[in-house]
């Protein structure tokens, strides 16, 4: 006689097996979940999206969210084929991009609308349709406005197979309705936001949310709404994390880069940043001083006046002026970061106008520095002293700021893993030999995996440890090391000449030499190793990051080390496109493979609602599969993998009665 093995289970197996039943009380519940959880297994993986870059051009990233890097546009384009017109294409893409907005135009220029309601009604449901296939009905539900979901689940469900005569007439008949009782325009608003909503799945945002362009607050703002996405910090958005946290050389940098880009009101009426104190005092300080060197870098469009520029400047200068002491301060209380390279007020020759960079002296284009003491040059004067406390109160009270920065460490870290894909802003030091390089961090030496599993817990150490306590001191330090420091994997070059590029007009001493990494990107083994320190396979997975703008006009390729390293610097900020010579690059993940995507530049909201001006892009296929990926093959596939595990040994529990059914 054949014995049957019996599952065994320890204490702390039937405790969970216990909470579990709780969920799915009954054997009946515990099956049906693991056939809806095998089913999901066998529906093509939804789309991923990742953009880096963003530099705070909202304009430009709300755009490519809305038409996912062309992905609505290809849509529209396969199910329409030669049924349409290139035009009228062309409206229906930008009728779901900005629904609102081309909905007053077309009732402006449309001579019958009814009809033009019932035909693109009848379009909105047939590529809604299409972009929900790959979901179960229920992610499908969830996705749906209130206001019109059963409406729109029973368009959606409508088979595409010829439709008996009753129930066409049902579905003619729904769209009749919403057009004569007036909801035509809510529901045509309402189904483009599901069609935005289910073409990506999730969106990756490699880093750099922040930096010079004007909307860095408005795109955490859209982020906020978005139904799914992850972060990988950037080293701009580890500035601004450290000056939400109180690091006052971080704050200052921070301030700086706003004064220099002309986005002083991303701070002022983005964040409500008190600047008047800044204003006053570089008003009473450099009055006499033209700031030359500071004006702010704009565009001609931008038309600052004079008057703007002028205070601009002195702010500018002023802020930069107080940098460059309390990183001078940073650094000599931190000799293990290594940077006294980095201090160079005490090298100053004002007398004789000219400053010693390492064995080298320059002259000074600017030798106006009333503020700085030749016997302690990095003390504060009181006035700045107190102009930094200002600043750093109002950084820490600002609640809009501290609400994106809280969202920063919620949604982000310094990388990620999904779908065999490895996502990091910038590098992982590496030492000439392309070996992972050993970092001292507060105390401890750390390499490669480690390194930045230290680097993420010390950056939530710095914003969530006790007030005033060592370790949060320590960290908050740090994070201004992880900005510019020639060790930190977000930065990972051999300085930040900051100091050279405004007061050195000789270029020799401006260059910054990248770290190792950079000479290794096209190194097969180096990308193998760093792909096999993070537990994945080399052959079936990528590193994915930004950082450095990739200048496609001198044939660079953002495609590195026979396709294991993706660069897709987004290059969305404006002042990169002319080195560039595209506006960047975006990456799509779907079930039939990977898809670089180069963009031309943006032109503006305006013209692409007017005159459905898209942002022009080229889909490079960086990897095909044969057979369509699955759920079953992601990331989220395994996870669903163990539940069902977890519930057939539920099953078994139920069944063997070591567990009871709870009704």
């Amino acid at each position: 006689m054949t014995s049957v093995k019996q599952e065994t289970y320890n204490p702390s197996d039937l405790k969970y097996l216990g909470l579990l039943s709780q969920k799915f009380p009954t054997v009946s519940d515990a099956a049906t979940e693991i056939v809806n959880l095998e089913a999901i297994l066998n529906l093509p993986k939804g789309t991923e999206h990742f953009l880096t870059d963003l530099h705070g051009e909202f304009e430009a990233f709300q755009h490519v969210l809305k038409n996912a890097s062309g992905v609505i546009r290809q849509k529209v384009n396969e199910i329409f084929g030669n049924t349409l017109r290139e035009a009228e294409k062309r409206d229906l893409c930008t009728l779901i991009y900005y629904p609102e907005q081309k909905l007053e135009l077309i009732k402006r220029q449309e001579g019958d609308l009814n009809d033009w309601y019932r035909i693109t009604l009848n379009q909105l449901t047939e590529v809604c349709r299409n972009v929900s296939t790959k979901y179960t009905r229920s992610k499908v539900r969830k996705a749906l406005p209130e206001d019109f979901s059963y409406i729109i689940q029973e368009l959606l469900h409508e088979s595409n197979a010829p439709a008996s005569p009753n129930k066409q007439e049902y579905f003619n008949g729904i769209l009749r309705s919403i057009i004569s009782i007036g909801r035509a325009d809510a529901f045509i608003v309402a189904i483009s936001n599901v069609i935005q909503r289910l073409t990506i799945d999730r969106l990756h945002i490699v880093g750099d949310i922040y930096d010079r362009g004007p909307g860095p607050h408005i795109i955490f703002d859209t982020l906020s709404q978005y139904h799914m996405y992850d972060i990988q910090w950037g080293n701009h958005d580890i500035l601004w994390m450290g000056a939400a946290a109180g690091n006052e050389a971080s704050l200052a940098n921070v301030v700086r880069i706003c004064a220099r880009y002309a986005n002083l009101d991303v701070l002022e009426d983005g964040h409500g940043i008190n600047l008047l104190p800044l204003a006053r005092f570089a008003m009473e300080t450099y009055d006499a001083d033209p700031c030359a060197k500071f004006r702010p870098k704009t565009l001609p469009s931008d038309g600052l006046e004079e008057r703007d520029a002028r205070l601009a400047s002195q702010m500018h200068k002023a802020i930069a002026v107080i940098q460059f002491k309390l990183e001078g301060q940073l650094i000599r209380r931190h000799p293990e970061y290594r940077m006294e390279d980095r201090l160079l007020l005490d090298k100053m020759d004002l007398a004789a106008g000219t400053v010693r960079v390492g064995e080298a002296v320059y002259p000074l284009n600017d030798t106006f520095f009333p503020t700085v003491d030749p016997a302690d040059p990095y003390r504060l004067t009181p006035d700045e002293a107190d102009l930094v406390q200002s600043l750093r109160a109002s950084f820490l009270n600002s609640e809009k700021l501290q609400k994106h920065i809280r969202l920063l460490y919620s949604k982000g870290s310094l990388y990620l893993i999904v779908n065999s894909n490895l996502m990091y802003h910038a590098s992982i030091p590496l030492t000439r030999d392309g070996v992972f390089k050993q970092v001292e961090v507060c105390g401890g030496r750390y390499a490669g995996r480690d390194l930045l599993d230290r680097l993420d817990r010390l950056a939530r150490e710095a914003y969530f440890e006790e007030e005033g306590s060592p370790v949060r001191q320590e960290a908050l330090d740090y994070m201004w090391y992880l900005w510019c420091g020639p060790d930190s994997p977000l930065f990972d070059k051999d300085k930040m000449a900051t100091f050279e590029r405004y007061f050195i007009d000789d270029k020799k001493p401006h260059a910054e030499a990248k770290g190792c990494y950079y000479a290794h990107m096209e190194d097969v083994e180096a990308c193998n190793m760093i792909l096999k320190a993070f537990g994945l396979d080399p052959a079936a997975s990528h590193i994915i990051s930004g950082h450095i703008p990739v200048k496609r006009g001198k044939g660079e390729s953002p495609v590195k080390a026979g396709g294991r390293l993706l660069m897709i610097d987004g290059g969305f900020s404006r002042a990169y496109q002319p080195e560039t010579g595209i506006a960047g690059y975006t990456l799509i993940y779907n079930s039939h493979g990977l898809q670089l995507v180069q963009h031309e530049p943006f032109e503006s909201r305006r013209r692409a609602i007017e005159e459905g001006k898209d942002i022009l892009s080229t889909k490079f296929v960086v990897e095909s599969t044969a057979t369509r990926i699955t759920v079953r093959d992601t990331t989220i596939g395994k996870e669903l993998l163990l539940q069902i595990e977890d519930l057939k040994r539920l099953l078994s529990a139920y069944r063997s009665g070591l567990i009871k059914e709870r009704k």
